[in-house]
């Protein structure tokens, strides 16, 4: 009796240490300590015969969660992240391009170009790059804090590495005329800090500091009651907007995806946009805070130390000032040249074809300075010529206060370059999907390896203002080696 006892025992460790599961509704949950972080894993778009479906219509993502997510699997826990916890075009937008900014009216600026595909050198690399327009004088500020102070968030990485990243933010971004409030939820909702104008620093920054953790979470009231807030103190013309800081872990009251993406549906026509945060390991819901940003009007950022607080609270802070919204692309292919083709990552952000012009279908934001890539791989026909037409591109856009979209279109002159030929943008992009394929262990990779990785990297960091390709270079050595 007692060996079959210490049989079943050490079964039952052996089960409670694998670190993975996959579930049938389609999350991904990794074990650690018994509570587990949360990933959707939302596959891969596979290759389309244009002769079949020659439009592509996607929404634009200008999150970068999940690359920050990744980097501190790799570099801080020295393992490989799980498969769904990686988004490609997170990984692309993760870092800033040398895009050009709008030289007119226009809010935002549209460039691309055409080379050979480094993974499979038969096929063709399209790449669609969008920069926000970089605004001279950013507008008044309502800010309004929504922190996760619940017990899960007891740990340095969690709450207190929050709290350094918002004292920053205090001193070295908010300005006089700005204002911001701090609700805070556990156990139940406080207002730990009315709206206070940021001539108030040591006020406001005395108030961060006071947060403490402890309780469960009742994330969906805490929702309610920023939004509230925003409302209340909401600036004409302003930037109006709630920074949700948390591991995603609702307990109390909504906690299922799908109604706290309702609720933040039906609260984001107020022009209160919506930005989540996620900080943490063991329990953080990748899933829920990125499909609340989606809905919210905002973008999903991930913070796993210090430096990363200070690329989102500081160095980047203007991604918090929306200059377009809604931004939709559609790309028509030629089926007289293009046999098919495949949108690399964006799968969570595919849009129906008569989405494109419904202005009620909700899409992705732009800021201040911000830039988007997407890519496509294509083949051609065997009687294809690089001079003949392959594709259109068409975008809409909405201004931040506005409902109707505004059109724009891309046209790409250059499509017979070589990879080596391309730009350093269009070989950075690619190696940064390149590198995320292979995390995904993709079907599409071709023969991608972490050491072609490296060397499509070379000469690739000319334009780094903040060394995040460098340490990207870092990263993919690191991963290359687990």
């Amino acid at each position: 009796m007692i060996r079959i006892r210490t049989l079943l025992f050490f079964a039952f460790v052996a089960l409670a240490s694998c670190s993975d599961y996959s579930r049938s509704d389609g999350n991904y949950a990794l074990e650690a300590d018994q509570n587990a972080d949360q990933y959707k894993e939302y596959g891969e778009n596979p290759f389309v015969l244009a002769d079949t479906q020659s439009v592509s219509t996607f929404s634009v993502d200008a999150d970068g969660g999940s690359y920050a997510n990744v980097k501190r699997f790799i570099l801080n826990e020295n393992t490989l992240p799980p498969e769904a916890a990686v988004r490609v075009e997170e990984f692309l937008n993760y870092f800033p391009m040398n895009y050009p900014d709008p030289n007119d009216q226009t809010p935002i600026a549209l460039n691309g170009e055409v080379s050979e595909c480094p993974w499979n050198t038969n096929h063709r690399l399209v790449r669609i790059g969008i920069k926000g327009k970089t605004l001279p004088v950013l507008p008044p500020a309502n800010w309004v804090l929504m922190v996760d102070v619940s017990g899960s968030m007891a740990s340095e990485d969690k709450l207190g590495l929050a709290k350094k990243g918002l004292v920053r933010f205090v001193n070295e971004t908010m300005r006089s005329t700005d204002k911001l409030a701090i609700v805070t939820y556990a156990g139940a909702v406080n207002v730990a800090l009315p709206s206070t104008f940021g001539n108030e620093k040591n006020k406001i920054i005395n108030a961060i500091k006071s947060l403490n953790s402890g309780g469960s979470t009742a994330g969906a009231a805490a929702i309610v009651r920023a939004y509230d807030i925003a409302v209340e103190n909401k600036i004409d013309n302003g930037n109006n907007r709630i920074i949700m800081i948390t591991d995603g872990d609702f307990n109390v009251g909504i906690s299922n995806t799908d109604e706290l993406v309702k609720l933040v549906e039906e609260k984001r026509d107020q022009g209160v946009f919506l930005s989540t945060i996620g900080v943490g390991r063991g329990n953080f819901n990748d899933q829920m805070m990125e499909q609340i940003a989606n809905n919210g009007n905002g973008t999903f950022e991930y913070i796993g130390d210090e430096e990363q607080a200070e690329k989102v609270f500081v160095t980047e802070f203007g991604k918090f000032y929306t200059v377009v919204k809604d931004v939709k692309v559609q790309v028509e292919f030629n089926p007289e040249t293009v046999l098919k083709y495949r949108l690399i990552g964006y799968e969570n952000r595919l849009l129906a074809q008569n989405e494109f012009e419904d202005d009620t279908k909700d899409a992705g934001e732009i800021g201040s300075g911000q830039n988007v890539t997407a890519l496509y791989e294509i083949e051609l026909l065997p009687n294809a010529q690089l001079n003949q037409r392959l594709f259109t591109i068409d975008f809409r856009y909405k201004n931040p206060d506005s409902d109707v979209s505004e059109p724009l279109t891309l046209q790409i002159a250059n499509q017979n370059q070589s990879f080596t030929q391309a730009s350093n943008n269009m070989r950075f992009a690619a190696s940064v999907a390149a590198f995320g394929m292979l995390l995904k262990k993709s079907q599409y990779s071709g023969d991608a390896t972490y050491e072609k990785v490296l060397n499509w990297l070379n000469n690739t960091t000319t334009y780094d203002p903040s060394n995040y390709r460098a340490t990207f270079i870092n990263v993919v050595k690191k991963a290359s080696e687990l």
